[in-house]
């Protein structure tokens, strides 16, 4: 019953997100942005009675990744922008983020 709470919530949270985005896209964007993911996964881990260093740890990881995310999302809004196949631009996009987080993962073993 839980997982189907969880799961709802997110779904609304999402649904009202795309309705804003398909009127106001700028804005879409910008709510989009938020790290509304991020912190619903803490809110659910928590209430699922995580650990503290787990949270810790995850919202770590989600610091990580932001470089990559935000790498991946110029690769796509540029591939847009030329005109290429919604698939394809994300596809370039996944590509980008995935040599971005194979290099930042290399440079963060020889840093720590």
């Amino acid at each position: 019953m839980y997982t189907i709470i969880k799961i709802l919530t997110s779904a609304i949270i999402i649904g009202v997100i795309t309705e804003i985005a398909r009127r106001f896209p700028t804005q879409g964007g910008l709510i989009a942005a938020l790290p509304i993911v991020s912190l619903l996964s803490l809110i659910w881990l928590n209430v699922q009675g995580a650990q503290m260093q787990t949270l810790s740890k995850f919202a770590y990881g989600v610091a990580l990744g932001i470089p990559a995310t935000l790498v991946m999302l110029l690769i796509i809004g540029v591939a847009l922008q030329h005109s290429l196949h919604l698939i394809s631009a994300i596809g370039l996009g996944i590509v980008g983020w995935l040599i971005y987080n194979f290099a930042q993962d290399l440079v963060v073993k020889h840093l720590f």
